[in-house]
Order: C-alpha cells, then structure tokens, then sequence
C-alpha cells in the first residue's frame, strides 16, 4: 500500500477495512439478491494455468537479462552523449518488467483474498510471491545506481523528450537517495522481506480469516460478526461485541507477537536507513511533509469535543441514554428505516450520482458491474472488508467488498468504486507513475462517497429519512477523520514504545482504551472486552501509518466539494484531469487549479467546519 511503489517493491493495493456508516434508501424486506463475483481470467485463468509458469520463467529471465546488460553502467553511460535515449531505454525495460510483475503478483494477491483459508491457494500465493521476490532481486541495483549519477548529468540525460517523460518517476525516486544503503544490505532486506514482514502479514490474514465466533449458538467468521454491530436488535450487538471479545482474548498473544514483531521489524529498518520519527518512512513514501500531516492530526484531536464528544452525545440522547455501550456506537438509529438494500439498488445509486457528475466516471464504474470487475458476496475463507487493487496498467482494477445490503455497505461501494476510476484513469501513465501518493489516494473514493450522500439527501423529502441520512454521513465522517486519527495516534504510541522492549497484550490494550477514551468522548462507554478490538484492524499489519490518509482525504473532499458547489462549470473536467496525473505531480501542484493549500494550517480547520456543521443542523432537528 506504499503509495509510488512500483510492484517490484511494495503491493500497490487499496486495502482497507470496511469502517462506512452512512444511510441510504432502503427497501423493507428485501434482500440484497444475487451478488457478482469477480473474473480474475482477464489475469490468469486458475492458479494452475500454464501462462503463470510461463511469465513467472519470462519473469526470471528479463530479470537477469537486465542486471547482465546495465549493471554497474549506469553513470558511465548517462554521463555520455545520447545519455537520455539510452537511460530512457532502460527505464522502459524495468517498467515493462514491473508491469509483468505487477500482474503475477496482483492475481496471487487477489486470488488469497477470494479465500485465504484454502492449502493450494495459499501455497500458490506464496510460491509466486517468492518467486518474484528472488528475481526481483537482479533489479535492486538499478535505482540504488540511478540514485548515484550525479544531479547535473540526470538533469542533462533528462533534456532528451524520452527520458523527460519519467521526469517525475526519477524525480520522486531520487527522493529515497539520503536513506538508501549499500547494495548488499539492500539485497538482504529484500530478500529477507519474504521470511520477515512479508511472513507475518500472512499470518495476520490466515488466521483473522480463520478465527470463528459464538453468537446466540452460531458459529460465524469475522465480517458476519462485525457486521451484527449495526444491527437493529441490541441483544445482537451486545451479544456480537461479546463473542468477538473472547475470541480476540483467546487469540491475544498471536496477535501481540505480530504486532511486536512488525514494530521491531520497522524500527531496525528505519534504524538502518536514518529515519528519525516513527511515521517518516510512510511520510516520504505519501511525499507529504511531515509538518503537514502534524497540522492535520493536532487539528483533528483538538476537534474531538466539538466532533465525535457532541455527536454522541446526540445519539444517545435518541437511545434516551446518556451513555451508549461501545456495542452501539454506530447502531442504527431509532429513526432510521429498515431493511436491506438490493444490489441493484446499491449499484444504481452509485451510478446515478456518478453520472450527474461526470458521464465518464460513471462509464468507468460502470466496467466494474458489467466486466465482472467486483467480488461482493460474504464467503468462508474471503478477506474481511473491502479495497480496490489496482493491479497493473496493462489490465485493470479488481473491487473487493462484503455485501450484505446495509445502508453503510452502499457507501462503501462508492468509496471503492471511486479508488477504481481513478485506478483505470491514473493507468495511462504507466506502471512507474500511475500508483498515487497517499495524500490523494483517498480523495477519489471520498469524493464518490460525497456524490453519493449529496444525491440521496436531495432525493429524500421526509424530515426523519433527512435526519437519519445525515447523521449517518456525520457518522461516516466521524469513523473517516476522528477514527483513523485515533487509529495513528495509537499506531505511534505503540511503535515508540515498543522501541523499549516488548508490549505485553495488555499494555497494547491500555493504549487503545486511551485514545478511544480521548476520541470517542464520555458519552460511549468501553465495557470490558474492547482493549483488544485493535486485533483486526488489517492497516496496523500491512501498512503501518496508512490510516491518516483517510483523514486527510476526508478533510480535503470537504473543501474540494465546496469549491465544486460555487464553481460547478468545467469542475468535473479539472478533478478527472487530476485523478488522470496519477504519481506524475505533487499533491500540491494538483489541488492548486482548486486554489487549495493544504500546508496552510487553516485547510484542515475548514474541513472540519463541514462536519460540525452538520452536527449543528441534527442539533437544530433534535
């Protein structure tokens, strides 16, 4: 999930856990009907398809063609006459070489998360990630090179029209150089990565996968059981949270050696490399100043009372309670309408608020639907939550999503249809510089999520179908900015004492009573059993610090949106001309057509204004 990665160093995924609470239309009593399943075919045909041996020796052998044909030239040859064209040469090789890569790799990915319990596709999935991990190895020496031509010759080579055009990869690739070691320590990080990190991400996701919980005599896995915590009936929830806290107990010291083990694994890294905070390695890797992303979360934090503290506030008050149980913290409102949204519904609600925007997006999602692009059922073995994967330029997005035909499931399929537009725009830049950083990479799914909402809103006339609509998006905003800055907070306190020693379980648990105390607010109780709700969350394992991406994204939507609003003529052309950079600008150069700044510290205090604001009209209603 590094964003800017290439798939020869890092997995480009989107993935997220499901966190939406939102609202929606629903129709009483009917179900969410017949969902589709992805057809990972455009990729490969089956793990045992004679096309993967076949590109996973190709891959072998350009791999090692490759490090025969311009190791150790680098400079010698930049520095020539005809420096650019011949460069630029290389660069395309590499790039064709990540893109196959990228495919092999993404349909492994994709093919565990359609069922990571299953011996032979696990067995596949970690075959193939070996295997490219070993020749992948052949092509470390080529940026750690580039990285050592000297500024004035890169600058001269790049006056050449073909090797300008990587001018942004090269640029952004140059920016890794004061943290970059020798080659063979380089090597061994690389290659250790599939018995170190890599290992344990596995392990996370096989046995959150496998864990099962009791509820009222069921036995169920994790995305039924978390879903129960939005449902209607309170013995449900309280009897969900419940079986999801023994289990998470009887699991903890898994849990906690993974966590310890991944910090510990981090801090040698950025030991090594020279990082001095926790959270500078994702900085450098979202190309975001570390000062900015300080400004957003002291801003957040200083926002709770006024955000999360008052709005729940509000919800209990409809509960008649002065405090809700964690349990019930986003329990449907007593107000809300009932029943499950059909599919269908969902999938025209989406394509509809899509299409009011931009005829295009709404073209580009369409593909998800009519392509077999989106795996939607709740399987055995499925990965909880849901992600848009990009996969690689050469093919397309693949949606991944647990549909179960709640309000909030509706919003999650236009957050990830969001991520995927942007993918297939942001694809014509090539597999160098179609990956987004993380400061824009949220902005997209956000933004389809706000089409959405706005749609539903002016659609629905009646006074408590409009007051349940709009807390829920207050809702949805809440677990977007409030929570993920939670989340980072306890993300640092963990990697910055673990820095100590070892984290027993239930220090791990203190801390994430505490910063779910200090952002949730007096009025949501933390009953016994929810210091160990931090167990699941899959960002902490595959992506640490990933989660202020989402604030960040949020925040910035809200002001996006509102220039949208003022400035409606020629909007849609600018956003779908920005989502189409991909990695090739800085986050800043794409906001300024917007006249956005987000390194002005008034920025985030703007978007933030947008969800009191909403909890100032729900006051005016209650």
């Amino acid at each position: 999930m590094a964003a800017r990665s290439s798939a020869l160093r890092k997995s480009s995924a989107q993935r997220k856990s499901t966190r939406k609470a939102s609202t929606a239309k629903v129709r009483g009593g009917s179900k969410p009907g017949k969902l589709p399943e992805w057809n990972l075919a455009d990729l490969y045909s089956g793990i045992d398809a004679p096309e993967v041996v076949r590109d996973l020796d190709r891959m072998d052998a350009e791999c090692i063609a490759f490090e025969q044909d311009y190791k150790g030239r680098l400079a010698a040859e930049t520095a020539k006459d005809g420096g650019g064209p011949w460069l630029a040469g290389a660069v395309k090789r590499y790039e064709a070489i990540d893109d196959l890569a990228g495919r092999l790799g993404s349909y492994a990915s994709l093919a565990h998360a359609g069922d990571s319990v299953d011996a032979s596709i696990s067995k596949f999935y970690g075959d193939v990630s070996e295997r490219l991990t070993a020749a992948s190895v052949h092509l470390l020496f080529f940026a750690l090179e580039l990285n050592r031509v000297d500024d004035a010759v890169i600058e001269r080579a790049m006056q050449a029209s073909e090797l300008g055009h990587y001018r942004p990869w090269i640029e952004d690739l140059r920016k890794d150089k004061p943290y970059q070691l020798e080659d063979r320590v380089e090597q061994l990080f690389h290659e250790k990565s599939q018995s170190g990190y890599a290992a344990w991400n596995r392990l996370f996701d096989q046995t959150i996968s496998a864990l099962r919980f009791k509820v009222a005599g069921r036995e169920l896995a994790i995305e039924p059981t978390l879903n129960l915590l939005q449902d209607r009936a309170p013995e449900n929830r309280k009897a969900a949270a419940q079986a999801l806290a023994k289990t998470f107990k009887a699991n903890e010291r898994t849990f906690a050696l993974v966590t310890n083990t991944l910090a510990k694994d981090k801090e040698i890294s950025d030991r090594w490399r020279g990082f001095e905070d926790v959270a500078d390695s994702r900085h450098l890797a979202n190309r975001v100043e570390r000062e900015v992303v300080d400004a957003l979360v002291g801003s957040v934090r200083a926002a709770y009372p006024r955000l999360s503290h008052r709005y729940y506030r509000l919800k209990a008050s409809w509960f008649n309670k002065k405090r809700l149980a964690h349990w019930d913290r986003n329990a449907p409102l007593p107000f809300a309408a009932t029943g499950s949204i059909a599919w269908d519904d969902a999938k025209n609600m989406v394509l509809t608020a899509y299409g009011a925007f931009s005829p295009e997006m709404a073209g580009i999602a369409e593909r998800f639907f009519t392509d077999r692009w989106i795996d939607a059922p709740v399987r055995p073995g499925k990965a909880p939550g849901a992600f848009s994967h990009p996969t690689t330029p050469s093919a397309h997005p693949y949606v991944l999503m647990n549909y179960q035909g709640k309000p909030r499931d509706v919003m999650t399929l236009a957050h990830e249809l969001g991520h995927g537009v942007h993918q297939v725009l942001a694809a014509g830049n090539g597999a160098l510089m179609a990956p987004t950083p993380l400061t824009l990479a949220e902005t997209a799914s956000v933004f389809g999520e706000m089409l959405t909402f706005k749609r539903l809103l002016a659609e629905t006339k009646n006074a408590r179908r409009r007051q349940a609509l709009l807390a829920g998006k207050v809702e949805d905003m809440i677990n977007t900015v409030v929570r993920q800055i939670a989340f980072y907070s306890f993300e640092r306190a963990v990697h910055t004492e673990r820095r100590n020693g070892e984290l027993t379980a239930q220090r791990i648990g203190e801390i994430w009573l505490s910063v779910q105390s200090e952002s949730l607010g007096p009025a949501i109780e933390l009953r016994p059993g929810y210091e160990n709700f931090w167990m699941y969350i899959p960002h902490f394992i595959h992506s640490p610090f990933y989660v202020y991406a989402y604030a960040f994204g949020d925040c910035l939507v809200n002001s996006l949106y509102a220039v949208y609003e003022n400035a409606q003529h020629g909007f849609a052309g600018r956003y779908l001309a920005m989502l189409s950079a991909g990695g090739t600008k800085h986050y800043s150069e794409l906001l300024m057509p917007f006249g956005l700044d987000a390194r002005d510290p008034k920025f985030w205090d703007g978007g933030l204004s947008v969800i009191a604001g909403m909890i100032d009209e729900l006051e005016e209603m209650s």
